[in-house]
């Protein structure tokens, strides 16, 4: 059996890096977990939620799946949800996916036969048949899957919105926004699509 020696020596040469910046660090970092974030992202490799937004473990609190998506059955999803709001009390929840997302992707092909992931992915074709007349519109593949891509993650926006945790929580007052973002694997950089919510649906 490989023992992924290599992963091992990483993990070592990373946490002296981290002890010789701030001898104390781990020391702390294991008494609390206080960060202010929660990170609903996609579980695809080359987005890695701490790093791209330069902050350190015990900053942000991390949710990843395929696609990024949240429908009010996923109990993982929504206990990760619920212990950052009500425990941890985040005060920013972002929604993030990323441009060329292959579970995405997948989704806008026609009878799809990818077995158990086919049922995850209904929750991204359930948008592009919303979206249809618009979607079809768009000339290229990547173009129309990275329209997608921004749809998804306003629609998670709006079912992260709409758990019974956030509407409880800004009932009772509880100050916590809910940002749609998305990543581009192109150039590193994030972009804001504009659709924070802040208060309860009603």
């Amino acid at each position: 059996m490989r023992l992924l020696k290599n992963l091992f020596e990483n993990n070592a040469a990373w946490a002296e890096k981290i002890k010789s910046e701030d001898p104390r660090f781990f020391e702390t970092l294991s008494t609390q977990q206080a960060p202010d974030y929660l990170w609903i992202g996609c579980a695809d490799s080359r987005v890695p939620a701490n790093e791209i937004v330069g902050l350190m473990p015990g900053e942000l609190f991390v949710h990843r799946n395929v696609a990024n998506v949240v429908v009010h059955t996923d109990f993982n999803c929504l206990s990760v949800i619920q212990y950052a709001v009500e425990v941890l009390k985040v005060e920013h929840i972002i929604v993030c996916g990323h441009y060329g997302c292959g579970g995405v992707r997948a989704a806008l092909q026609p009878d799809g036969n990818l077995c158990l992931i086919d049922n995850w992915l209904r929750h991204i074709r359930d948008i592009y048949h919303r979206n249809r007349d618009l979607l079809d519109a768009i000339p290229g593949d990547d173009e129309r899957t990275d329209r997608l891509c921004e749809l998804n993650v306003m629609e998670q926006v709006a079912n992260v919105s709409n758990t019974t945790i956030l509407n409880a929580a800004w009932k009772s007052g509880q100050k916590i926004a809910v940002h749609g973002w998305i990543y581009s694997l192109h150039n590193g950089l994030l972009r804001d699509l504009g659709v924070t919510a802040d208060q309860a649906r009603g």
